[in-house]
């Protein structure tokens, strides 16, 4: 009598780690320019932080948020850069399935809560713009909160499913992952069973967490853009543009990188594609981030050179 399918397979199970190939060409340059990208990250969104919550003019629900999403970029960063530049140094590609787990745990559920945050953001801009005068009355410091916390839960439940079911898997061999962190369809990939539950979930949760608060998005933006467009021509057309251009252009990135690896049809030929759009949506938009917030906002640019003009002074007067 054969013996049963599901007993093989756990019989097979010997995988104990992974082994990410990430990048290793040029690894001494590589660790350096990503060296510098990620402190650069964690400085340019650590002064959006410092100076969204120091300048008393800052003190409105649109750099709340501003403030959040930064301190969202620097924990979603750090999440896979540090562990990438250890590779890149070490030459030791190895992690463990616990910490494989861990890591895509904390990336599912960053980028889930940014997701939201993100749809968050543009309610903001909706009630700013559509109904100007309900403005302060809707958008309260409670509501403001409650938004910014429940991004972060509101996934909470279904990453810790989704971990669960992925990693309860049997990993037979080959135990290699073409990333340069543990995501989900490279590991799903050496998985030695059949995947039906587990890519319904994927599905699922692409629905959930994608797919939905982008519809919120383009919905908050179409109400916009009539409001807009209904402006007579001249300062305050002008000015809810450049309110909205910074965050549509962090939205357009985001979701255009991640609908592409997420989204799209698996092949042989997609896996290089991905590891190369992975980047740009952990790495390079964080790193953009600050700089699509000062460089198009000008009460921005101004608290920041008031900071930084006083620290100097104060340097030079203690010094």
């Amino acid at each position: 009598m054969n013996p049963d399918p599901s007993t093989e397979w756990k019989n097979q199970s010997t995988v104990t780690e992974f082994i990410l190939l990430g990048y290793q060409e040029h690894r001494t340059v590589l660790f350096i320019a990503f060296l510098i990208i990620y402190l650069a990250i964690l400085l340019g969104n650590g002064l959006i932080v410092v100076v969204t919550t120091w300048d008393p003019a800052l003190k409105t629900p649109m750099y709340f948020f501003l403030r959040s999403l930064s301190g969202l970029e620097m924990c979603y960063t750090s999440v896979t850069l540090p562990k990438m530049m250890a590779n890149l140094v070490s030459g030791n590609l190895s992690i463990s399935l616990p910490a494989c787990a861990t890591q895509m745990f904390f990336m599912l559920f960053l980028g889930a809560t940014e997701c939201f945050l993100l749809a968050a953001m543009a309610y903001d801009r909706y009630l700013a713009i559509c109904l100007p005068l309900h403005y302060m009355t809707v958008m309260s410091h409670k509501v403001q909160i409650g938004l910014v916390a429940g991004s972060f839960t509101i996934s909470l439940p279904m990453q810790l499913i989704q971990i669960g079911l992925i990693f309860s898997l049997p990993f037979c061999g080959p135990n290699e992952i073409d990333h340069f962190f543990c995501d989900i369809p490279p590991v799903l990939s050496l998985a030695c069973t059949d995947l039906y539950v587990n890519e319904l979930a994927v599905y699922t949760e692409n629905i959930l967490f994608v797919i939905i608060p982008f519809v919120l998005i383009l919905a908050s933006y179409a109400y916009i853009s009539r409001t807009i467009l209904r402006m007579p021509a001249g300062i305050g057309r002008q000015k809810a543009f450049s309110t909205c251009s910074s965050h549509l252009t962090v939205v357009s990135l985001f979701y255009g990188s991640a609908m592409v690896v997420y989204l799209r049809p698996k092949t042989s030929d997609s896996v290089r594609a991905d590891k190369v759009l992975s980047l740009l949506y952990t790495v390079i938009i964080p790193l953009c981030n600050p700089l699509i917030y000062t460089l198009r906002n000008r009460e921005v640019k101004a608290s920041l050179s008031r900071f930084l003009s006083q620290k100097e002074f104060f340097k030079v007067n203690t010094g």
